[in-house]
């Protein structure tokens, strides 16, 4: 004999029965709709334009929470970065100008990225930083493969290489205006409008250079 269990009774549930309304041709060309959500975007568009023309236009940092347009107009307007931001690559400078990099290869060793090329190059006779370090002939940084990690920032001993600038990549529209070479590196400038770096540095031929020690031997 067959056994059977009693019925659960159906649980309670927060569903509203809809009723089922008949299309008609106003409803199926979706018109009224349509001038529905014109209406609203008329209407914060002249109270926006109303609110720029007074001034009163609320910060869309600060008071994004605000009632009115809060939206961030890029480029006239730009979120404030914080004071660590890694923005573009900058080459620093000495005194006289030439970089400071040494194209000793830290940063592209450094680089898990692999977008960091470097060709050193040795100075001409005469020169007091001949036999001390080398110069880059070449430095060249693509940006596209670059993580923005700050990797060669932190590898590079001379403090020659920075991310101060503040910016972040413009949107090209073809891969080679992303290869950064030295003298666009060089060009660009920290916050600060400088070129040069704040920490203190003796070069070769200075009386603080340490030079090589086993010459003092």
């Amino acid at each position: 004999m067959a056994t059977t269990f009693p019925k659960k009774p159906a649980s309670p549930t927060n569903a509203k029965v809809v009723a089922h309304v008949e299309p008609t041709p106003l409803t199926q060309a979706y018109l009224p709709e349509i001038f529905k959500g014109l209406g609203v975007s008329m209407r914060h568009f002249f109270y926006n334009t109303r609110d720029m023309l007074r001034g009163t236009r609320p910060d869309p940092v600060t008071e994004r929470t605000d009632d009115g347009i809060t939206t961030i107009s890029y480029p006239e307007q730009k979120r404030p970065y914080p004071e660590r931001f890694r923005g573009v690559h900058r080459l620093t400078t000495r005194d006289d100008g030439s970089p400071r990099c040494v194209a000793c290869l830290c940063c592209s060793t450094a680089c898990p990225a692999q977008c960091i090329f470097i060709e050193p190059g040795e100075y001409p006779e005469g020169d007091p930083r001949r036999g001390y370090e080398r110069y880059p002939v070449k430095f060249v940084i693509d940006e596209l493969r670059c993580i923005f990690c700050g990797y060669c920032v932190e590898a590079c001993p001379c403090d020659a290489i920075r991310m101060d600038t503040g910016l972040h990549a413009v949107p090209y529209d073809s891969r080679e205006q992303f290869i950064y070479d030295k003298d666009l590196l060089l060009a660009f400038a920290s916050r600060t409008g400088t070129h040069e770096n704040e920490n203190p540095r003796h070069e070769p031929g200075e009386p603080g250079h340490p030079g090589i020690s086993r010459l003092s031997h």
